[in-house]
């Protein structure tokens, strides 16, 4: 068995050549990447402009420029942090526990980031934030949005006002950049009647992954925004090469990649490995584990990923619940096998995409992951934004049902540091 394992072994002069293919002056693709940096001033000045657009007076500066109607919600969100109007962790577990219980006893090794998707609109967070004052439930500790970014950005400061209140909350977020192949990018595809055209084929076609990079370059620099989604092997390797370039650009894979097994993960962990950067630091923050992945997937993934040294970068953001049409068969909950795993396995976040089944299959409207891709005009002339923010607050309930159960088996939890 040694033996064959030997021979797995790479070697050095293959590595070789791979450097040298990287390193050849004529390498288109590496050229293009190293253009484009060079073309926004190079990677030390992307990074300072990121931190200074990212800085919280100039993000409100900004919205109060523009008459932003989000300014009053925001200043109201710091007063209730500031005022500790969110129920305190403490307080939480021993609504749970009991009021006579010690909160230290719930183990913060292998504490699960709470996690919720997707945060569309800014006013639904203002909603969820009331919501989590009134009934003394935590806001999660991360936010993935995919709402298109130009209307973002074109809607009284959405994008500003959203990345100023992760930090008031103390979460982590990202953002779905708009070139990511459902742009009609492949010419050859239309809807469910070109579905199989779609395994693997619509991501990032031939210029997109330089469109890409310079998308989010663009985002990086003006609004700060660090984290976004990835969902092209092309762009995963572009972001991978950003980072080793000095680029501070930092991506989540997504579900949509396809992550299922353990061979696929430790293709995607030994990438993020190679790319690392002297001080062993990768661009992938984390990824999301395919809905047919198991406890075995991820404790696997998990050795995989302490082997190279990834254990505290890496985090598996594993979807708890979807939503109720679009994506899976119904009805899915993970949360009991959750509860098992955390004991085992560290840096997970628990993703929320959907509500409880029994509420879902009870709402008029349940919650469907197509929706994630209409236009605000469109959610408005079906009048359909009420629906969906009752859909965001049925996730933000299941939420608080894993944080409960975590709690209540002893294995802590991540929710929005700066409120809780």
């Amino acid at each position: 068995m040694t033996d064959l394992k030997e021979m797995l072994k790479i070697k050095t002069k293959d590595l070789d050549i791979v450097n040298q293919l990287i390193t050849n002056p004529d390498n288109q693709q590496v050229g293009e990447l190293c253009n484009l940096i060079e073309k926004f001033g190079g990677a030390k000045a992307i990074n300072e402009k990121a931190e200074q657009a990212r800085d919280p007076e100039t993000l409100m500066q900004r919205l109060k420029e523009m008459n932003s109607p989000y300014v009053a919600d925001l200043e109201w969100l710091m007063e209730q942090r500031d005022n500790e109007a969110f129920i305190s962790m403490d307080d939480y577990c021993k609504n749970i526990l009991g009021e006579n219980a010690d909160a230290s006893s719930v183990d913060l090794t292998n504490a699960v980031t709470l996690e919720i998707s997707a945060l569309q609109f800014f006013p639904w967070l203002m909603t969820q934030a009331r919501q989590a004052i009134e009934k003394k439930e935590l806001m999660p500790g991360r936010v993935i949005r995919v709402r298109n970014m130009v209307e973002q950005v074109e809607d009284n400061g959405d994008i500003i006002a959203t990345a100023l209140a992760m930090q008031i909350i103390g979460a982590t977020y990202v953002e779905s950049l708009d070139t990511r192949g459902t742009d009609g990018s492949n010419i050859h595809l239309g809807g469910p009647d070109t579905i199989t055209g779609y395994f693997a084929g619509i991501g990032q076609p031939n210029d997109y992954p330089i469109k890409w990079a310079e998308e989010y370059l663009n985002y990086y620099t003006s609004y700060g925004i660090k984290q976004v989604l990835n969902v092209n092997p092309g762009t995963i390797l572009l972001g991978y090469m950003m980072h080793r370039l000095g680029v501070d650009i930092e991506f989540k894979i997504s579900v949509y990649v396809g992550n299922d097994n353990p061979y696929f993960i430790m293709w995607t962990l030994m990438t993020a490995k190679l790319f690392s950067r002297e001080d062993g630091t990768t661009s992938l923050i984390g990824f999301n584990l395919s809905n047919s992945v198991n406890n075995d997937t991820i404790r696997q993934a998990n050795v995989i990923r302490k082997q190279l040294g990834l254990e505290k970068q890496v985090r598996f953001e594993h979807h708890i619940t979807e939503t109720y049409k679009s994506i899976v068969l119904q009805p899915y909950n993970r949360r009991d096998e959750l509860i098992e795993i955390a004991k085992e396995v560290p840096n997970m976040a628990a993703k929320h995409e959907g509500g409880e089944i029994d509420i879902e299959e009870k709402r008029e409207h349940p919650s469907d992951i197509i929706e994630y891709f209409l236009t605000k005009q469109e959610v408005l002339d079906n009048d359909l934004m009420e629906s969906l923010e009752t859909n965001y607050l049925d996730k933000q309930h299941s939420v608080n049902l894993t944080a409960r159960d975590l709690i209540k088996s002893g294995t802590g939890v991540i929710a929005a540091k700066n409120l809780h």
